[in-house]
Parts: structure tokens; sequence; C-alpha cells
């Protein structure tokens, strides 16, 4: 039998594991390879360091307080009329107030300045941002995989993403069908891609290396083989990437992007050494498949038949027929009404026909259409039933 102080340390290390697993779940969100996940991530530590001036002390004093006012300490003071203190009040409420305006104040601030949408304001902590043009890269998220364009580079690639070091990045984001997550922890953080609209991060990769990126939104059987690689190359390492895929490629054309589009799991990294021009825009507009109008289209025309303009729609110009009869204000509800004003709705029952069998034909087959309804018998009645 194991003594007990040999059992003790066996027992602690047993109960990191849970902790270690937690932690080595986030190696690529707490070590980032570029400059808007390090803010993330210096995010996090400010916000948790500021909860813990708070939990901290608090857990500390629990253990004090029992310590101190325990039944065997005669020395401790014991007032059983105490009820108020001033000075405690102070504490009590004070500290807590101004964590909440600190991490208040640090959530707005931040909020904005790593807002995905805004271009960034430098490349990294040492290097302020040049006026070289972002990298464009166009991401739409498939059942199961990840399409990247690269529209100004004329190739695309699948479940593989490779970006220049120290070189902005702006993605356009969609998708073909379902609600997903685009998900790179050590580029930056989610951005949701979404059927008919379109998002927009700005980021930048800091250190060469290979990377993962996910998706991080449950969207069906093959989520879980969701996965892309993201390299990081130096200028000359990705120029020879996108020769690389310029010769050996195949043309994505409209219709490989249907056969594409197509659910699939575990799909390997592909390669396109050229992208039918526009493809990205009709993905977004969902007009890939041929006769299907764009969005854009169906606007155009709503626009054309008077569903433009306010002031045009409020005066009822150029709405189709019935369009202009349309109110423009919420109708009072009946409770609101006096008595006088409410209208009775009018009667829109089916009138009876002749040729309902009723009782003059029960074998009818139409009979089954007709509701029945037995009422039991009432208690004391000569039909109820009698213990």
């Amino acid at each position: 039998m194991l003594d007990q102080p040999a059992l003790l340390p066996r027992l602690a290390r047993a109960a990191l594991i849970p902790l270690l697993l937690a932690v080595a779940g986030c190696g690529d969100v707490l070590d980032p390879a570029g400059d808007i996940a390090l803010q993330q991530r210096n995010l996090i530590y400010a916000s948790v360091g500021l909860m813990l001036l708070i939990i901290v002390p608090v857990m500390i004093l629990v253990v004090v307080f029992a310590w101190r006012y325990r039944a065997g300490n005669k020395d401790a003071t014991y007032d059983p009329h105490f009820d108020h203190s001033t000075s405690l009040e102070l504490v009590i409420w004070s500290a807590p107030l101004l964590i909440i305006i600190a991490l208040g104040a640090l959530t707005w601030s931040s909020t904005h300045l790593l807002d995905p949408f805004r271009p960034l304001n430098r490349i990294s902590a040492v290097k302020a941002k040049t006026n070289e043009r972002p990298l464009l890269v166009q991401v739409v998220s498939l059942d199961w995989k990840w399409l990247f364009i690269y529209p100004e580079l004329g190739i695309a690639t699948v479940n593989e993403l490779a970006l220049p070091v120290d070189r902005e990045v702006r993605f356009d984001m969609t998708s073909s069908n379902m609600m997903n997550t685009f998900y790179a922890p050590t580029l930056a953080g989610m951005v949701y891609t979404m059927p008919g609209m379109r998002s927009t991060l700005h980021a930048v990769l800091n250190k060469a290396g290979d990377y993962e990126g996910m998706s991080a939104n449950y969207s069906g059987a093959g989520f879980s083989y969701m996965r892309f690689k993201l390299r990081g190359l130096d200028n000359a390492g990705f120029a020879n990437w996108v020769g690389q895929v310029k010769a050996r490629g195949m043309s994505l054309d409209t219709a490989n992007y249907l056969k594409l589009e197509k659910p699939s799991e575990k799909v390997p990294a592909m390669h396109f050494a050229s992208v039918q021009p526009e493809l990205f825009q009709r993905v977004y507009e969902r007009c890939v498949t041929p006769g299907t109008p764009c969005m854009s289209e169906i606007m155009a025309r709503d626009a054309a038949a008077g569903g433009g303009g306010r002031d045009a729609n409020e005066a009822g110009e150029g709405m189709p027929a019935g369009r202009g009869s349309i109110p423009r204000e919420k109708p009072d509800g009946a409770l609101f009404k006096d008595k006088q004003e409410i209208e009775p709705a009018p009667h829109l029952s089916k009138p009876p026909t002749s040729d309902v069998p009723g009782a003059t034909d029960p074998a009818s087959p139409r009979n089954r259409d007709m509701s029945f309804l037995l009422l039991p018998p009432a208690p004391g009645s000569a039909g109820a039933a009698r213990g």
C-alpha cells in the first residue's frame, strides 16, 4: 500500500494535467507570428491582469479571515453588534468600479484599433507602415475546404495560404452556402464568412514558418477537417512559390469551381495557375451557376421598377401595381380603438354543399375527411359507467 506522503506529489501532478492541456491548446494564440495577433494577445494579458487585481486579493483575504477568526483564536476581536464600516464600503465598491472603468476604456480603444475592416497603422512593433500596396487575397469558404484567390497574381489555391512576411494583407471573404469562420490564430482573430455578404480583414505576418488555420464555426460533417496550411515566406520565397503555382496548376473556371463547390472532406492542397476574372464577385453575388441572376442585377431591376428612392416610394411614383398602397405607418391595434371603431372581419368560411354524404351515406370514403367528436357521458347520466 502506498504511503500518504508519496501519494500526494502524484495527485498534484495529476491535477495539473487539465491545466497543461488547456494551455497547450493556446500555443498559437499566446505565441503569435503576426502583429494583429500580438496586439490581441497583449489585450488578453492586460484584461487578465486587471481582473486578477480583484481575484487574487479576495482569495488571499478569504484564507486570512478564516484563519484569523477561527473558533480557536481567542485573541481575535469579536463584535456581535458590527453592521457597517464606511472605509470598508469605499474599498469594496471603489476598487471594482475602477477596474471596470479601466477594462471598458481598454475594450473601447482596442475594438477600434483592432477593427478587421481598418487598414493597419504599422507592420510590427518596431517597423512602421510603408507605402507598399497591401496584397489582396479573396477567401471563399466551401464545404469543407478553403479557396484562396490572388486576383492581382492570377492564381488560386485550396487549403494552402502563402503570405509574404512583413507585408500588409487585405482579405475579402465570403462563403458559398454556409456561414463559417476564418481563423488563423497566429495571424489574427476570427472573422465570419457568410453567403451573399463580404467581410474584410487586414493583417500581417511577421515571422516566416508554417502555421495552421481552421474553421471556427461548425458547418457540417466535414467541419473537423476544414483546415488550411498557412505559410510565411520572405519575398524571394513567395515569388518562387507563385512561379511554382503558375507552372503546375490548372485553370479555375466556372466548371471547375462548381465541381469544387460540391461537399468534400480531407481535401489536399490544390493549385490553380489561372483564375476566371470576377469569379469572387460572382461567388459573392451568388450567380456562378450559368443563368442565375446576380444580386446587383436584381437590385438594379428593383430600383428601375420603383423600389429605389425613398421619396418616390412615399409618393407611389414608379411603383408596380399594388405597391403604392402599402401602408407606411403601423396601424393601431384593436385594444387602442373604441368599440364603434372596430370593424368586424368578414366571415370567410366555405359555404356548405349539398354533396356532403353525412348520415345519408355512412360508407362513403369522404366521411374520413370530416371531424367527429364523441363526448363522454356525464357522471350520473344513463350512459355513464357504473362501478
